[in-house]
């Protein structure tokens, strides 16, 4: 993985003013970010890359999301040690924290984790998405063989082989040759 550059990127700081967010804004300037401060809800149509939330006094709905389905990296500015706002911090997302007061070598290391966390979560959910997608299509997989097996007086083994070879000709995935052989979109070649 290379590190990601934020030179045009822009970044949303959620937190009251302090002399240490302002350190930190100048910090997010100096790597190329725009940077914007509110202490206010974050809209869901917002369109930053980035967000820094402060995990200390973050309540639900500061984050236009519900808990574990960030749509953009997070990082968490915390200053205290408890459970409880660690975990807040997590179910919102966070992929990185920057203990308070801020420091600023702290700021891009914590940029790049987040956003790396982000990506594989993103990443993830993906492929569980696919997979689940495939799963429920299995059915039309088992129809299929049994299809093929009946109208070539084939075992199953052998059907789910000539299925496999017909998706793997076409570049389908075997649950779409089943969906198109059973909407008879595709026809199997001729035995032989």
């Amino acid at each position: 993985m290379s590190t990601p550059s934020f030179v045009g990127r822009r970044a949303v700081i959620l937190h009251r003013p302090e002399e240490s967010i302002d350190r930190l804004a100048r910090q997010l300037g100096l790597l190329g970010l725009a940077v914007e401060r509110q202490w206010s809800p974050l809209a869901a149509d917002d369109s930053c890359d980035i967000v820094l939330v402060d995990a200390d006094q973050g309540w639900a709905g500061l984050l236009p999301w519900e808990p574990g389905a960030a749509r953009l990296p997070v990082v968490a500015l915390l200053g205290s040690e408890a459970p409880g706002r660690i975990a807040w911090a997590i179910e919102q997302g966070a992929g990185a924290i920057i203990a308070k007061p801020v420091v600023p070598a702290a700021v891009y290391p914590a940029l790049v984790l987040a956003v790396h966390a982000f990506e594989e979560r993103r990443a993830a959910r993906d492929q569980i998405a696919g997979l689940t997608a495939r799963l429920r299509l299995r059915g039309l997989v088992l129809k299929a063989v049994e299809a093929i097996a009946v109208a070539r007086q084939i075992d199953e083994e052998a059907a789910y082989r000539q299925l496999r070879e017909v998706a793997m000709r076409r570049r389908m995935t075997l649950e779409q040759a089943a969906a198109a052989l059973l909407a008879r979109q595709l026809a199997l070649p001729e035995a032989g």
